[in-house]
């Protein structure tokens, strides 16, 4: 909802509708879990912030604890919004390919410390030129394909050309390696979950020895998600876990449920009872953002037998295995099924602590797709 700030003290039931509602206390519950995972640790949280989209939000996480002091962000314009929000390291776990992209990274590595990440010789060269014409250093990490089947290097060989041949190059400040690795379905059980984090940690690793092993220094191994933050201390050498899921949370997570709590929600109304066992509501994808094939929104603490039922353009339907205790007016929240789509559709958090309005907290990184 553009712009819409509601006055501090305001309760939720007078809110208008939809609305995007962050709950304090269920993100600082997730926010202190990882002060306490890595206090004691060598690795420490590099927060993605294609989740939270808030250089403010991300410097709670960074007073609570836990955080390397910097985040990772997608895009260029992301890690402009965290460098123009006072976050002055930023990892951008993508590849840069356009000279105007390439200029703005360069730009920005005048105010920052900012690492993009390469898996081709033609990209580091062409970075290397542009950053020497524009008179400074462009951090650069080599990306490590795990399980994604994205970009990266396949193999150690490749990786250590490409390390050989930025610690050659002017304009280029090597940094280390980064990876991304993703549970593809839930895990059958703890030990899954375990087993393949470590996996990918390991494969990541294995580059960075590789790279060292040529007499070339590596400051970074940055990898890891949510899914696998509380094994990365397990796993020595690696530096930065980027996890952004955790903050908000998502029902394509639900095995993480016991770590995280859902923090991020959106507030609907119910509109119309057309007939027993069903309400419609207010929010429709235009207002969650949805991904065909990633889950499905989640009815936030709703009465027993009364769950989700079906999502569309502006409207969705609740329904219940009896009767329908809601009620044209009542309102009701929605969980998220990939917050980073849903956060992208609105200007403000409404931040509530206790079902109350405490603050307003803006978005200023939504539609940064640049």
């Amino acid at each position: 909802m553009d712009h819409y700030r509601p006055p501090v003290g305001t309760l939720i039931d007078d809110l208008d509708t939809p609305c995007l509602l962050l709950d304090l206390e269920d993100l600082e519950h997730n926010f202190r879990r990882m002060a306490e995972v890595y206090r004691d640790s060598d690795v420490k949280l590099r927060e993605h912030t294609k989740n939270i989209k808030s250089p403010l939000v991300a410097r709670m996480q960074m007073r609570i604890g836990g955080s390397m002091g910097g985040v990772c962000s997608a895009k260029v314009a992301e890690a402009e919004v965290m460098v123009e929000g006072g976050i002055d390291d930023v990892l951008i776990p993508n590849q840069i390919v356009t000279p105007d992209k390439i200029r703005r990274l360069a730009a920005l590595c005048k105010r920052a410390k900012v690492t993009v990440c390469i898996d081709s010789e033609e990209n580091l060269r062409q970075i290397s030129r542009l950053a020497q014409e524009e008179g400074t250093d462009i951090g650069v990490a080599i990306e490590v394909d795990t399980n994604m089947g994205r970009a990266g290097v396949r193999s150690v060989e490749e990786g250590v050309h490409l390390a050989r041949v930025a610690s050659s190059l002017g304009g280029i400040a090597f940094r280390g390696v980064m990876s991304h690795s993703a549970m593809r379905t839930p895990p059958r059980d703890e030990a899954e979950r375990r087993d393949q984090a470590v996996r990918y940690y390991v494969q990541t690793n294995e580059l960075a020895d590789a790279i060292r092993a040529e007499g070339i220094g590596v400051e970074m191994v940055s990898s890891g998600e949510t899914y696998s933050y509380d094994l990365a201390p397990e796993v020595p050498g690696i530096t930065d876990v980027e996890g952004g899921m955790y903050a908000l949370m998502s029902t394509i997570l639900p095995y993480m449920e016991g770590h995280f709590r859902y923090a991020a929600r959106v507030l609907g109304t119910v509109v119309s009872t057309p007939r027993p066992g069903v309400a419609i509501g207010d929010v429709g994808m235009r207002a969650m953002g949805c991904m065909v094939g990633r889950g499905e929104p989640a009815l936030e603490g709703g009465p027993e037998g009364v769950t989700f039922g079906a999502m569309h353009d502006e409207l969705c339907t609740i329904v219940s295995d009896g009767d329908m205790p809601l009620s044209v007016g009542d309102k009701f929240q929605l969980r998220s099924p990939q917050q980073d789509l849903t956060v992208n559709r609105y200007d403000n958090y409404v931040a509530v602590r206790d079902g109350v309005v405490e603050q307003v907290i803006s978005i200023p990184g939504r539609g940064c797709h640049n």
